[in-house]
Protein backbone atom coordinates (compact mmCIF):
# COMPACT_ATOMS: atom_id res chain seq x y z
CA UNK A 1 0.00 0.00 0.00
CA UNK A 2 1.37 3.42 -0.89
CA UNK A 3 0.77 6.22 1.84
CA UNK A 4 0.81 10.33 0.84
CA UNK A 5 1.40 12.76 3.40
CA UNK A 6 -2.09 14.23 3.68
CA UNK A 7 -1.64 18.07 3.11
CA UNK A 8 -0.75 20.27 6.17
CA UNK A 9 -2.55 17.69 8.10
CA UNK A 10 0.44 16.06 8.27
CA UNK A 11 -0.85 12.23 8.20
CA UNK A 12 -0.46 9.59 6.12
CA UNK A 13 -3.35 7.99 4.19
CA UNK A 14 -3.39 5.40 2.07
CA UNK A 15 -3.65 6.60 -1.71
CA UNK A 16 -6.51 3.97 -1.80
CA UNK A 17 -9.06 4.79 0.83
CA UNK A 18 -12.27 3.80 1.65
CA UNK A 19 -15.74 5.47 1.23
CA UNK A 20 -18.28 4.22 3.41
CA UNK A 21 -21.64 5.66 1.95
CA UNK A 22 -22.01 2.64 -0.02
CA UNK A 23 -21.68 -0.31 3.10
CA UNK A 24 -25.23 1.88 4.21
CA UNK A 25 -26.71 -1.27 1.97
CA UNK A 26 -25.42 -4.32 3.57
CA UNK A 27 -25.78 -6.14 6.45
CA UNK A 28 -23.20 -5.44 9.63
CA UNK A 29 -21.83 -8.83 9.38
CA UNK A 30 -20.62 -7.83 5.54
CA UNK A 31 -19.70 -4.65 6.28
CA UNK A 32 -17.59 -5.92 9.01
CA UNK A 33 -16.00 -8.35 6.90
CA UNK A 34 -15.04 -5.39 4.16
CA UNK A 35 -13.80 -3.05 6.37
CA UNK A 36 -11.91 -4.70 8.22
CA UNK A 37 -10.20 -6.86 5.37
CA UNK A 38 -9.47 -2.97 3.72
CA UNK A 39 -7.27 -2.01 6.63
CA UNK A 40 -5.46 -5.76 6.90
CA UNK A 41 -4.64 -4.91 2.93
CA UNK A 42 -3.39 -1.24 4.79
CA UNK A 43 -6.46 1.03 3.71
CA UNK A 44 -5.90 3.27 6.90
CA UNK A 45 -9.01 6.32 5.83
CA UNK A 46 -12.45 6.36 6.12
CA UNK A 47 -15.10 8.69 4.92
CA UNK A 48 -18.41 8.20 6.42
CA UNK A 49 -21.11 11.06 7.13
CA UNK A 50 -23.86 11.57 9.82
CA UNK A 51 -26.45 11.34 6.51
CA UNK A 52 -25.52 8.14 5.35
CA UNK A 53 -27.79 6.31 7.46
CA UNK A 54 -26.33 3.14 9.73
CA UNK A 55 -22.66 3.89 7.86
CA UNK A 56 -20.75 5.43 10.77
CA UNK A 57 -22.54 2.80 13.35
CA UNK A 58 -21.11 0.01 10.71
CA UNK A 59 -17.69 1.77 11.07
CA UNK A 60 -17.92 1.87 14.65
CA UNK A 61 -18.61 -1.90 14.84
CA UNK A 62 -15.68 -2.70 12.56
CA UNK A 63 -12.97 -0.70 14.11
CA UNK A 64 -13.54 -0.21 17.89
CA UNK A 65 -11.15 -2.10 18.91
CA UNK A 66 -8.38 -0.75 16.48
CA UNK A 67 -9.82 2.83 16.51
CA UNK A 68 -6.05 4.48 17.11
CA UNK A 69 -4.84 2.78 13.80
CA UNK A 70 -6.75 4.30 11.31
CA UNK A 71 -8.48 7.57 10.39
CA UNK A 72 -11.64 8.42 10.08
CA UNK A 73 -13.87 11.63 8.59
CA UNK A 74 -16.80 12.27 9.03
CA UNK A 75 -19.50 15.18 7.98
CA UNK A 76 -22.58 17.23 8.78
CA UNK A 77 -25.35 18.67 7.06
CA UNK A 78 -26.56 21.26 10.17
CA UNK A 79 -26.80 24.43 8.63
CA UNK A 80 -26.54 25.72 12.59
CA UNK A 81 -23.70 25.49 15.22
CA UNK A 82 -26.05 23.42 17.16
CA UNK A 83 -27.11 21.52 15.09
CA UNK A 84 -23.43 21.00 13.35
CA UNK A 85 -22.06 19.90 17.34
CA UNK A 86 -25.28 17.70 18.13
CA UNK A 87 -24.20 15.59 14.62
CA UNK A 88 -20.77 15.01 15.79
CA UNK A 89 -22.12 14.02 19.01
CA UNK A 90 -24.29 11.53 17.67
CA UNK A 91 -21.38 10.86 15.20
CA UNK A 92 -19.34 9.96 18.19
CA UNK A 93 -21.22 7.54 19.35
CA UNK A 94 -22.06 5.54 16.26
CA UNK A 95 -18.13 5.22 15.57
CA UNK A 96 -17.86 3.82 18.99
CA UNK A 97 -14.82 6.85 19.42
CA UNK A 98 -14.37 10.10 21.47
CA UNK A 99 -12.74 11.77 18.29
CA UNK A 100 -12.44 11.71 14.40
CA UNK A 101 -9.73 12.76 12.30
CA UNK A 102 -11.31 15.53 10.05
CA UNK A 103 -14.98 17.24 10.86
CA UNK A 104 -16.25 18.44 7.52
CA UNK A 105 -18.73 20.33 6.57
CA UNK A 106 -21.43 18.04 4.23
CA UNK A 107 -21.78 20.17 0.91
CA UNK A 108 -22.87 23.77 2.56
CA UNK A 109 -24.54 26.07 -0.02
CA UNK A 110 -22.69 29.29 0.67
CA UNK A 111 -19.63 29.37 2.40
CA UNK A 112 -19.68 30.13 5.98
CA UNK A 113 -18.17 33.40 7.86
CA UNK A 114 -15.05 32.09 9.57
CA UNK A 115 -15.21 35.50 11.43
CA UNK A 116 -18.85 34.13 12.57
CA UNK A 117 -18.12 32.70 16.57
CA UNK A 118 -21.86 31.56 16.11
CA UNK A 119 -21.96 29.94 12.90
CA UNK A 120 -21.10 26.86 11.17
CA UNK A 121 -17.16 27.67 10.75
CA UNK A 122 -17.33 28.73 14.59
CA UNK A 123 -19.07 24.87 15.06
CA UNK A 124 -15.75 23.39 13.42
CA UNK A 125 -13.92 25.65 16.04
CA UNK A 126 -15.81 24.71 18.73
CA UNK A 127 -15.21 20.77 17.78
CA UNK A 128 -11.93 21.24 17.77
CA UNK A 129 -10.87 23.16 20.48
CA UNK A 130 -13.40 20.37 22.85
CA UNK A 131 -10.75 17.53 21.01
CA UNK A 132 -14.05 15.97 19.24
CA UNK A 133 -12.11 16.59 15.84
CA UNK A 134 -8.14 16.89 14.73
CA UNK A 135 -9.20 18.92 11.90
CA UNK A 136 -11.10 20.38 9.42
CA UNK A 137 -12.88 20.28 6.30
CA UNK A 138 -15.08 21.49 3.46
CA UNK A 139 -16.87 19.34 0.99
CA UNK A 140 -19.09 20.52 -2.07
CA UNK A 141 -20.54 20.03 -5.12
CA UNK A 142 -19.59 23.52 -6.34
CA UNK A 143 -16.19 23.94 -7.97
CA UNK A 144 -16.41 27.84 -6.76
CA UNK A 145 -17.52 27.16 -3.91
CA UNK A 146 -14.59 24.36 -3.77
CA UNK A 147 -11.82 26.93 -4.52
CA UNK A 148 -13.18 29.93 -2.65
CA UNK A 149 -12.59 27.33 0.33
CA UNK A 150 -9.39 26.06 -0.88
CA UNK A 151 -7.94 29.61 -1.27
CA UNK A 152 -9.27 30.83 2.00
CA UNK A 153 -6.75 29.53 4.00
CA UNK A 154 -9.15 28.42 6.95
CA UNK A 155 -10.03 24.30 5.95
CA UNK A 156 -7.71 21.93 6.79
CA UNK A 157 -8.98 19.38 4.01
CA UNK A 158 -11.71 19.77 1.31
CA UNK A 159 -13.41 17.01 -0.58
CA UNK A 160 -14.73 17.19 -4.43
CA UNK A 161 -16.28 15.27 -7.02
CA UNK A 162 -12.92 14.18 -9.69
CA UNK A 163 -13.07 11.55 -12.02
CA UNK A 164 -11.63 10.60 -15.15
CA UNK A 165 -14.88 12.75 -16.96
CA UNK A 166 -14.25 15.82 -14.99
CA UNK A 167 -13.20 18.81 -16.81
CA UNK A 168 -10.53 21.38 -16.75
CA UNK A 169 -12.85 23.49 -14.69
CA UNK A 170 -12.96 20.76 -12.01
CA UNK A 171 -9.58 19.80 -12.36
CA UNK A 172 -8.38 23.00 -11.30
CA UNK A 173 -9.31 22.12 -7.66
CA UNK A 174 -6.49 19.91 -7.62
CA UNK A 175 -3.49 22.46 -8.17
CA UNK A 176 -5.59 25.13 -5.44
CA UNK A 177 -5.33 22.52 -2.74
CA UNK A 178 -1.43 21.69 -3.70
CA UNK A 179 -0.87 25.25 -3.87
CA UNK A 180 -2.54 25.56 -0.30
CA UNK A 181 -1.31 22.43 1.45
CA UNK A 182 -4.76 21.20 2.02
CA UNK A 183 -5.22 17.27 1.83
CA UNK A 184 -7.89 16.78 -0.96
CA UNK A 185 -10.32 13.84 -1.46
CA UNK A 186 -11.94 12.81 -4.54
CA UNK A 187 -15.37 11.57 -4.33
CA UNK A 188 -17.54 10.23 -7.48
CA UNK A 189 -14.16 8.36 -8.38
CA UNK A 190 -16.57 6.21 -10.47
CA UNK A 191 -18.93 9.14 -11.73
CA UNK A 192 -21.83 7.87 -9.36
CA UNK A 193 -21.25 4.35 -10.75
CA UNK A 194 -21.66 5.37 -14.69
CA UNK A 195 -17.49 5.24 -15.48
CA UNK A 196 -17.32 1.23 -17.30
CA UNK A 197 -13.67 0.85 -15.86
CA UNK A 198 -12.49 0.78 -12.37
CA UNK A 199 -9.16 0.24 -13.59
CA UNK A 200 -9.30 3.46 -15.99
CA UNK A 201 -11.09 5.72 -13.08
CA UNK A 202 -7.89 4.58 -10.90
CA UNK A 203 -5.25 5.30 -13.68
CA UNK A 204 -6.70 8.52 -13.67
CA UNK A 205 -6.97 10.14 -10.40
CA UNK A 206 -3.32 8.17 -9.56
CA UNK A 207 -1.76 10.17 -11.96
CA UNK A 208 -2.64 13.12 -9.21
CA UNK A 209 -0.28 13.22 -6.15
CA UNK A 210 -2.37 14.89 -3.98
CA UNK A 211 -5.22 13.23 -4.74
CA UNK A 212 -6.80 10.59 -2.46
CA UNK A 213 -9.46 9.03 -3.82
CA UNK A 214 -12.27 7.67 -1.17
CA UNK A 215 -13.52 4.59 -3.59
CA UNK A 216 -17.34 3.66 -2.79
CA UNK A 217 -17.13 -0.47 -1.82
CA UNK A 218 -19.75 -2.87 -0.78
CA UNK A 219 -18.61 -6.07 -1.90
CA UNK A 220 -15.50 -7.97 -1.69
CA UNK A 221 -14.77 -8.29 -5.21
CA UNK A 222 -14.98 -4.52 -5.48
CA UNK A 223 -12.55 -4.05 -2.94
CA UNK A 224 -9.83 -6.50 -4.44
CA UNK A 225 -9.89 -4.83 -7.39
CA UNK A 226 -9.13 -1.67 -6.31
CA UNK A 227 -6.35 -3.30 -4.34
CA UNK A 228 -5.27 -5.10 -7.59
CA UNK A 229 -4.88 -1.86 -8.76
CA UNK A 230 -2.71 -0.71 -5.95
CA UNK A 231 -0.33 -3.30 -6.16
CA UNK A 232 0.19 -2.88 -9.62
CA UNK A 233 -1.22 0.58 -11.04
CA UNK A 234 -2.16 0.75 -14.22
CA UNK A 235 -0.71 2.94 -16.45
CA UNK A 236 -2.56 5.88 -18.13
CA UNK A 237 -1.55 4.57 -21.73
CA UNK A 238 -2.86 5.96 -24.75
CA UNK A 239 -5.62 3.08 -25.12
CA UNK A 240 -6.67 4.30 -21.80
CA UNK A 241 -6.89 7.88 -22.94
CA UNK A 242 -9.19 6.87 -25.96
CA UNK A 243 -11.29 5.21 -23.34
CA UNK A 244 -11.46 8.39 -21.52
CA UNK A 245 -12.53 10.38 -24.30
CA UNK A 246 -15.13 8.33 -25.77
CA UNK A 247 -16.21 8.47 -21.96
CA UNK A 248 -16.52 11.97 -22.24
CA UNK A 249 -18.55 11.82 -25.37
CA UNK A 250 -21.15 9.48 -23.95
CA UNK A 251 -21.75 11.01 -20.37
CA UNK A 252 -20.39 14.60 -21.29
CA UNK A 253 -23.52 17.13 -20.35
CA UNK A 254 -26.80 17.30 -17.99
CA UNK A 255 -26.52 13.91 -16.77
CA UNK A 256 -27.34 12.88 -12.71
CA UNK A 257 -24.48 12.40 -11.12
CA UNK A 258 -26.40 10.58 -7.87
CA UNK A 259 -25.00 12.74 -5.67
CA UNK A 260 -28.75 12.15 -3.59
CA UNK A 261 -28.96 16.12 -2.49
CA UNK A 262 -32.26 15.94 -4.37
CA UNK A 263 -33.84 14.35 -2.03
CA UNK A 264 -36.28 13.93 -0.19
CA UNK A 265 -39.16 13.47 -2.47
CA UNK A 266 -42.58 14.42 -1.88
CA UNK A 267 -43.74 11.83 -4.32
CA UNK A 268 -40.93 9.33 -3.01
CA UNK A 269 -39.72 9.24 -6.20
CA UNK A 270 -35.54 7.48 -6.21
CA UNK A 271 -34.64 10.54 -8.30
CA UNK A 272 -30.81 9.66 -7.59
CA UNK A 273 -31.25 6.15 -9.99
CA UNK A 274 -34.59 7.11 -11.61
CA UNK A 275 -33.29 10.48 -13.03
CA UNK A 276 -29.93 8.38 -14.76
CA UNK A 277 -32.16 5.25 -15.66
CA UNK A 278 -31.08 5.48 -19.29
CA UNK A 279 -27.60 5.32 -18.36
CA UNK A 280 -27.76 2.77 -15.73
CA UNK A 281 -29.86 0.58 -18.59
CA UNK A 282 -27.06 0.88 -21.02
CA UNK A 283 -23.89 1.29 -19.18
CA UNK A 284 -24.67 -1.35 -16.44
CA UNK A 285 -26.43 -5.33 -16.23
CA UNK A 286 -30.15 -3.74 -16.86
CA UNK A 287 -31.67 -7.14 -15.17
CA UNK A 288 -31.41 -5.60 -11.81
CA UNK A 289 -33.64 -2.42 -13.26
CA UNK A 290 -36.38 -4.10 -14.80
CA UNK A 291 -37.86 -6.08 -12.15
CA UNK A 292 -41.31 -5.36 -10.74
CA UNK A 293 -39.89 -3.41 -7.77
CA UNK A 294 -38.36 -0.98 -10.22
CA UNK A 295 -41.30 -0.90 -12.28
CA UNK A 296 -42.90 0.57 -9.62
CA UNK A 297 -40.29 3.14 -8.34
CA UNK A 298 -40.39 4.23 -12.05
CA UNK A 299 -43.83 4.69 -12.30
CA UNK A 300 -43.72 7.35 -9.70
CA UNK A 301 -42.06 9.70 -11.94
CA UNK A 302 -45.94 9.58 -12.98
CA UNK A 303 -46.78 11.37 -9.49
CA UNK A 304 -44.34 14.43 -9.77
CA UNK A 305 -45.93 17.17 -8.70
CA UNK A 306 -43.36 19.34 -10.04
CA UNK A 307 -42.55 21.37 -6.69
CA UNK A 308 -39.05 22.71 -7.73
CA UNK A 309 -37.48 21.18 -4.96
CA UNK A 310 -35.29 18.54 -6.53
CA UNK A 311 -34.25 21.22 -9.13
CA UNK A 312 -33.42 23.75 -6.21
CA UNK A 313 -31.30 21.90 -4.54
CA UNK A 314 -29.36 20.12 -7.41
CA UNK A 315 -25.73 21.17 -7.36
CA UNK A 316 -25.44 20.81 -11.10
CA UNK A 317 -28.05 22.99 -11.52
CA UNK A 318 -29.90 20.01 -13.90
CA UNK A 319 -33.91 20.48 -14.57
CA UNK A 320 -34.46 17.31 -12.69
CA UNK A 321 -38.39 17.05 -12.81
CA UNK A 322 -37.73 17.23 -17.16
CA UNK A 323 -34.73 14.76 -16.71
CA UNK A 324 -37.29 12.24 -14.80
CA UNK A 325 -39.80 12.24 -17.95
CA UNK A 326 -37.50 11.64 -20.04
CA UNK A 327 -35.76 8.96 -18.37
CA UNK A 328 -38.98 7.39 -17.68
CA UNK A 329 -40.17 7.38 -21.74
CA UNK A 330 -36.90 5.76 -22.47
CA UNK A 331 -37.43 3.16 -19.90
CA UNK A 332 -41.15 2.38 -21.16
CA UNK A 333 -39.67 2.24 -24.33
CA UNK A 334 -36.69 0.10 -23.46
CA UNK A 335 -38.92 -2.47 -21.42
CA UNK A 336 -40.94 -2.50 -24.53
CA UNK A 337 -38.83 -3.23 -27.00
CA UNK A 338 -37.29 -5.80 -24.98
CA UNK A 339 -40.74 -7.66 -24.32
CA UNK A 340 -40.57 -6.75 -20.46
Amino acid sequence: MEYVRFGKTGLEVSRTSFGALPIQRISFDESKKILLSAFDAGINFYDTARMYSDSEEKLGNAFSEIRRDLIIATKSVGTTKSEVLADLEISLKNLKTDYVDILQLHNPGLLPDPEDEDGLYGALLEAKKRGMTRFIGFTNHSIDRARTAAESGVYDTIQYPLNAISNERDLSIIEACRKNDLGLLAMKGMSGGLLSSAKMAFAFLRQYENVVPIWGMQKMEELNEFLEYENTPPALDDDMLRMIEKEKSELGGSFCRSCGYCLPCPADIPIPNAARMSLLLRRAPYEQFITPDWKEKMGRIRNCIECGACASRCPYSLNVPELLKDNLADYDEFCKTHSL
